[in-house]
């Protein structure tokens, strides 16, 4: 006989065995993240312009954020990227930023309202946010010139601080990462 415990050491038996299959048995692939090859994808440049595609920048240190303009944290970081792009450009950074939001218009005031002259992409059916796995904007992807995925930060970043710029200086002097 089972007495009254026993319907509850079954429930919390048969909820542990559910949390568990769910866990070790996760819907999709795994995040992409470090060492990961980055996918290649093509999206139309803004404003209005031929299509970029990640390809096309081989050889190329890219830093490429995924955002929207009503994510507060993407405005805060803009600035950062700006300021990262004037200083690293010359040396050879590609900065993409992937807009998400259905309106190019919208992404357009952001642009000229934040004085931004890096790439801007748009992705307003989320293909390539999804083909990335990014939903928690905005999300950054560290690529090296190899095309590997060297980091994978989500959240806001102070891109223009020593520890990122210095990160980024020396791969594009070609220094490869510590394992």
């Amino acid at each position: 006989m089972m007495g009254r415990a026993g319907p509850w050491v079954l429930g919390v038996a048969v909820a542990t065995a559910v949390i568990f299959a769910l866990w070790s048995n996760p819907r999709g692939p795994a995040p992409l993240g470090r060492g990961a090859q980055a996918p290649d994808f093509a999206l139309p440049r803004l404003p209005g312009a031929e299509p970029l595609a990640l390809q096309e920048l081989r050889g190329r240190v890219v830093l490429l954020n995924f955002w929207a303009t009503w994510c507060g944290p993407c405005e805060a970081e803009m600035p950062a990227m700006q300021r990262l792009h004037a200083k690293l450009a010359p040396q050879g950074l590609s900065l993409l930023g992937v807009s998400v939001d259905e309106s190019d218009e919208a992404v357009e005031r952001f642009r000229e309202r934040l004085g931004l002259d890096f790439t801007l992409l748009w992705d307003p059916e989320r293909r390539v946010s999804e083909l990335y796995q990014t939903f928690r904007y905005p999300e950054t992807f560290l690529i090296d010139g190899d095309g590997q995925v060297v980091e994978r930060y989500v959240g806001p970043r102070e891109w223009d601080a020593p520890e990122y710029e210095a990160r980024i200086r020396r791969l594009l002097e070609g220094e490869s990462e510590p394992s």
